[in-house]
């Protein structure tokens, strides 16, 4: 409470020595000493009645339960249990399964159709390229060269 050191005691000491005297002061310390014994004792007892009190309201407990969720280590370790637990309650026949299998169906035809239509598509493009190699050829013969080609000599 109050920051005194050796030093600043042995201050008080002296500065008592003088304004009290060697006569008195045993009789001034053993009174400063009974008063600050029944002061520590007076605090003691508020402290005391402060802590039943909490008690009987159901503060202590709060606290309690307040401090253990901001703890992120038992948070943790509360989670990792909730975790387990779930997976031992796991059941195979469980309805989990049943949608499992259910959308396994699904995922299956959604591949066959998505499969279907990307082979109708490349059937088309097939056909397209097929129609236009045949197209130009009919329009038009192969035309005859008309100079034979020529080669430099220098």
């Amino acid at each position: 409470m109050f920051d005194l050191g050796w030093t600043e005691l042995m201050v008080v000491g002296v500065v008592a020595l003088i304004v009290v005297g060697p006569k008195d002061l045993p009789k001034l310390f053993r009174t400063l000493g009974r008063f600050t014994g029944k002061m520590r004792g007076m605090a003691r007892e508020f402290s005391r009645a402060m802590d039943d009190a909490a008690n009987e309201s159901g503060v202590k407990d709060m606290a309690k339960d307040f401090k253990d969720a901001a703890n992120p280590k038992k948070m943790g370790i509360d989670r990792l249990e909730d975790a387990a637990s779930s997976f031992e309650k796991w059941q195979p026949g469980s309805n989990t399964s049943k949608l499992s299998k259910e959308r396994a169906e699904a995922a299956r035809k959604i591949h066959e159709v998505s499969a279907k239509h990307a082979q109708e598509r490349l059937d088309k493009e097939a056909a397209a390229k097929a129609a236009e190699a045949a197209a130009p050829a009919a329009e038009s013969p192969t035309p005859a060269p008309s100079e034979p080609p020529t080669t430099d000599k220098a």
